[in-house]
């Protein structure tokens, strides 16, 4: 039997991110064929040619290998490699579940694409601020518009009060002296009115004597 190309042991520590990926896509994944299964990850798996330890072995089947499961014997699994070759590996080195090198390319799209998402939404947010710190300056340029013309019309309106008071006190001075003047009319007219009573009647008596006189 032709041997199975040799595998090194590798351990990876993926990030928290893959990891979390992993397990959902893991979580989400189609449930495998009944005869699929995959050497385990975590180490190098020899094969022998029998299902016993006595058997010799025969090659080895890399981490992550998908193979298909014939039957099982004791603690042994008889399965075909993707090369077609039948071996007997022992069932606890098996899984049910693809292994990280059949899912890192899964993980690495998925990584992408959720790169991009949070791409989507940084540039997303930062376009709502921008809009938003350009609707505060509007409101902001809008309300220092507002006080400035608040301001104006304060002053125009306390220069209207005092205008309206000088003019409140000239019309006090104008009433005054009108009123002065009426009286002083008021009382020369009285003044000649009595006057005129009192010469009157003296010059009437004047002409009643010098008539007698004739």
């Amino acid at each position: 039997m032709r041997l199975l190309r040799p595998l090194r042991a590798r351990s990876a520590v993926l990030p928290a991110l893959l990891a979390g990926v992993f397990m959902s896509a893991l979580a989400h994944a189609e449930a495998p064929a009944s005869d699929d299964r995959w050497v385990s990850d975590s180490l190098s798996t020899y094969v022998r040619s029998g299902p016993t330890d006595g058997h010799r072995l025969v090659g080895t089947l890399k981490s992550g290998q998908k193979v298909q499961l014939l039957t099982t014997q004791g603690n042994y699994s008889q399965v075909r490699g993707e090369s077609g070759d039948v071996v007997w590996i022992a069932s606890s080195d098996l899984q049910n579940v693809p292994g990280q090198a059949e899912h890192l390319p899964q993980l690495t799209a998925r990584v992408a694409q959720l790169d991009e998402q949070l791409k989507t939404i940084d540039d997303s947010w930062k376009t709502r601020v921008q809009g938003m710190q350009e609707t505060l300056d509007s409101r902001k340029a809008l309300i220092d518009e507002l006080q400035a013309r608040n301001q104006s019309l304060n002053e125009e309106l306390a220069e209207a009060q005092s205008q309206l008071r000088d003019t409140q006190a000239r019309l006090g001075d104008e009433n005054k002296q009108v009123l002065m003047r009426y009286m002083v009319y008021g009382g020369g007219i009285a003044g000649a009115g009595l006057l005129a009573g009192l010469i009157l009647p003296m010059l009437s008596r004047g002409r009643k004597r010098n008539s007698g006189w004739v």
